[in-house]
């Protein structure tokens, strides 16, 4: 398992070498300008970290083209515009990757690579029957989830937000025996719904907190996976039932799409928090409103929700019990340079027809 720095060492050293015959930033000789203009074309669907631009530039083997912003993904129209005729793609989660896109691009396109761990805004069936390659960026941001995660769930459990509103607006009085009270992780059992390395590495970090039980679900027992935490394997139910704490690290499928729904909260205590950090289609977001609102549940944290963003105007908003976060559990530096990193080098061995370092297998 890699942590962003770690990852990201590695990847500066995977890159392939530059053309130390090009000068970019001088003027080129007109033979080189030639070389240059028949290299793979790619297209760069938003500004990425620096370390993955540094890798596609430096390595003299394509020529791209970018979306020049962080902050306002691409139009559509202008997406469908930019593909034509590009020989590969580098995208984010925010770009729906399906057959208009695909036909819009033609048959050049050979290689997709997605700054993402997810791949639900990927058709893959379409991607699949062009015979296109997908890279993604796994592993690397394990870790900053992980941390996302545990911080996530104590903002919530221990009412943080809700703290530091009162301190900021007066409603800091005399000290009170129950005022801000929350829930503690010591002696508590911590369920986990999809168990992965995210999953693991959750419950690694709090298992410092005292956690009494690790408990898990999942499509089948992951006997090696929940050794390392020792987890037990148990119902859907059972996660429900038996969770103080209830954190969602599965990946969005047909299947898990709005899993956690009003029948899983019905059988959660009234006590229990929360949270997912993995992708917002797997909650049934009026259910959770509901449960939160009626304290089916005491409280939940979500760095993932639909629409994204959510509209301020939604009813979860107004709940003091629910934290929600811009979808930010990779946001740190070291990892998200890692993942723009993998996603570079992804795409120069697609192209180069050898084995990405993460590929999905379609």
């Amino acid at each position: 398992m890699w942590c962003g720095r770690v990852a990201l060492r590695r990847l500066q050293r995977i890159a392939v070498a530059p053309l130390n015959s090009l000068s970019i930033t001088g003027g080129l000789p007109g033979a080189v300008q030639r070389e240059m203009s028949s290299l793979p074309r790619v297209y760069i669907t938003r500004q990425i970290p620096p370390e993955g631009l540094k890798i596609l530039s430096e390595s003299g083997q394509v020529q791209f083209d970018l979306w020049d912003s962080d902050d306002v993904p691409v139009p559509r129209k202008e997406l469908l515009q930019k593909v034509k005729g590009v020989d590969a793609l580098v995208c984010v989660l925010t770009e729906k990757i399906d057959a208009e896109l695909l036909d819009a691009a033609g048959p050049n396109l050979r290689v997709l690579s997605t700054m993402s761990v997810g791949f639900d805004h990927l058709s893959l069936e379409e991607l699949k029957k062009r015979g296109i390659r997908v890279g993604y960026t796994p592993d690397v941001l394990t870790d900053s989830v992980a941390e996302l995660t545990v911080a996530l769930l104590l903002t919530t459990s221990r009412r943080l937000i809700e703290a530091t509103h009162e301190a900021k607006t007066g409603g800091w009085g005399t000290w009170r025996t129950l005022w801000l009270c929350g829930y503690e992780l010591a002696n508590s059992t911590v369920g986990i719904l999809g168990l992965g390395r995210i999953g693991v590495a959750i419950a690694e970090r709090l298992k410092p907190f005292k956690v009494k039980k690790f408990i898990y679900t999942d499509v089948a027992p992951r006997p090696e996976l929940a050794s390392l935490i020792n987890a037990e394997y148990v119902s859907m139910d059972e996660l429900a039932s038996q969770s103080d704490f209830l954190t969602v690290c599965c990946a969005l499928t047909p299947e898990t799409k709005d899993i956690c729904n009003k029948d899983l909260f019905s059988k959660m205590k009234n006590t229990s928090i929360f949270i997912n950090t993995s992708r917002g289609g797997v909650v049934h977001q009026e259910d959770l409103y509901e449960a939160l609102s009626s304290g089916q549940i005491a409280g939940a944290g979500l760095d993932v929700t639909v629409p994204e963003p959510l509209p301020i105007s939604h009813p979860l908003f107004t709940l003091n019990n629910c934290v929600i976060l811009p979808h930010i559990a990779s946001a740190s530096y070291s990892t998200r340079n890692a993942m723009s990193a993998l996603a570079a080098n992804n795409l120069l061995l697609g192209l180069k027809g050898q084995p990405m370092i993460k590929e999905l297998k379609l």
